[in-house]
């Protein structure tokens, strides 16, 4: 798969907020378990917008 990436240096400090979201809000480790079982999503194209 290819990815644009804006700026490559900031990979390492991403992995680091995606790694405390995942330690800090069990509700994700809840959704990844059981999308990693079902895969309600296989097939389908999923584009977000996040604004913070």
């Amino acid at each position: 798969m290819d990815y644009d990436v804006k700026d490559i240096k900031l990979a390492d400090q991403g992995k680091l907020k995606i790694e405390w979201a995942e330690a800090t809000m069990p509700v994700l480790r809840l959704i990844k378990k059981r999308f990693q079982k079902e895969k309600p999503l296989r097939g389908m194209r999923v584009t977000a917008c996040l604004h913070v």
